[in-house]
């Protein structure tokens, strides 16, 4: 008899491309050593935001007796984040439809949880975020994989709506996307809007928003709470703060959606049973200050720019991104893992598309400091022009 239930089997062996990834001592593992150029994830590679110490060291010292105590989501937390809404995407949410959560992997897991049962389907988008599919397996749901087509990455809305079931319960949908870096345009959303409206089934659309204050080039982020009642804005204090441990996020409803008191309950009692999904104490307290704060845009943008330039005149395929951290590029070899170890030779390492069901791709991380880059730039050249790599 195994030692996992089917349910965790399956999870795993979804997981399993990226288990062995960051455990291979070649391409993934190697990645800190000394001199390396990391660029696989969303990690800080420089120094924390000062702002983020002063607030923590500020709001650990206990004002009360319950300063520690258990939790929920703060009332004082819930009006910064309700402030900071009718900022970002203009719609004023009630406080009550706000619940703060351990950042946009707790939102995630326990919006799932309050909406489906044991064989319900979800939709996802391809490429996807690692834990979309595992975190739907974990509710007993089917995962239903949509594929964007690359390399513009546009909404895939008519795929979108032939994949639609009777038992069709949710749909994730990630702007900008993470890895491609697209923005999802106000046409795209009325689209798919459309789409979800006629389905005969209620389908409530899960809106993960964790890269929505890093956008380029003047770029407006768009939510698609603005044009779908039954939508669930799921944002991370993670990627704008670049401090992806110091877990704070939120999940939000909008004033139509449907049935939202009996929701606010199921959010609830989702929250305690996935593993008390909410943010600690010392996290809820300085969400004020923390809201105030953000990685320098501007030089995540420069970066970007200087890379794809040195790339493109290389010889390498990029896909320009619109957001998040991230730039795609086409692998010159089919096999994208074994381009990434020969990168990994290089010292410069970066993530292989098979482990966002996107192979002959890989992806470069824009957390990565420009001393980095300036280190990679030589090998990215020396890896393309091997005499056996056919552009």
């Amino acid at each position: 008899m195994s030692a996992y239930s089917s349910t965790v089997r399956a999870m795993i062996d979804y997981l399993e491309p990226v288990l062995e990834f960051v455990s291979d001592a070649e391409a993934g593992g190697a990645a800190s050593k000394a001199g390396g150029s990391d660029f696989q994830f969303g990690n800080p590679q420089e120094m924390p935001l000062p702002e983020i110490q002063q607030a923590l060291t500020k709001w650990a010292a206990p004002q009360d007796k319950d300063w520690f105590a258990y939790k929920f989501s703060d009332p004082k937390a819930i009006q910064v984040t309700v402030d900071s809404l009718r900022k970002h995407i203009g719609i004023d949410i009630d406080p009550k439809d706000v619940s703060m959560t351990t950042g946009a992997f707790g939102g995630l897991a326990s919006t799932l949880r309050a909406v489906l049962d044991p064989g319900d389907e979800v939709i996802y988008l391809s490429p996807p975020w690692f834990f979309y599919v595992p975190m739907i397996l974990a509710n007993a749901a089917k995962a239903v994989r949509v594929d964007f087509e690359p390399p513009k990455f546009e909404l895939p809305v008519d795929a979108i709506r032939r994949a639609i079931t009777a038992r069709t319960r949710a749909i994730i949908v990630n702007t900008p996307h993470n890895p491609s870096g697209r923005v999802l345009t106000p046409d795209e959303l009325q689209r798919l809007a459309a789409v979800l409206k006629a389905a005969a089934r209620p389908i409530y659309l899960l809106s993960d928003e964790s890269y929505n204050r890093i956008t380029y080039d003047g770029r407006p982020h768009v939510s698609p709470l603005r044009f779908y009642d039954r939508s669930f804005l799921i944002y991370t204090y993670g990627k704008t703060l670049v401090a992806p441990g110091q877990r704070i996020g939120y999940i939000a409803m909008p004033p139509t959606m449907p049935d939202r008191e009996e929701l606010r309950g199921a959010i609830f009692v989702a929250q305690a049973v996935t593993g008390y999904a909410y943010p600690n104490a010392v996290m809820q307290y300085a969400v004020g200050d923390l809201e105030k704060a953000s990685v320098d845009v501007a030089a995540l943008q420069r970066r970007r720019d200087r890379l794809i330039s040195a790339l493109a005149e290389m010889g390498y395929e990029t896909v320009t991104p619109e957001g998040t951290f991230y730039i795609l590029v086409r692998s010159p070899l089919s096999d994208d893992l074994a381009f990434t170890r020969r990168l990994a030779s290089e010292n410069v390492f970066v993530l292989p598309g098979r482990l966002f069901e996107l192979p002959g791709w890989f992806r470069i991380s824009l957390t990565g400091n420009d001393d980095m880059v300036d280190r990679a730039l030589p090998g990215f050249e020396r890896a393309l022009k091997q005499e056996h790599v056919v552009r």
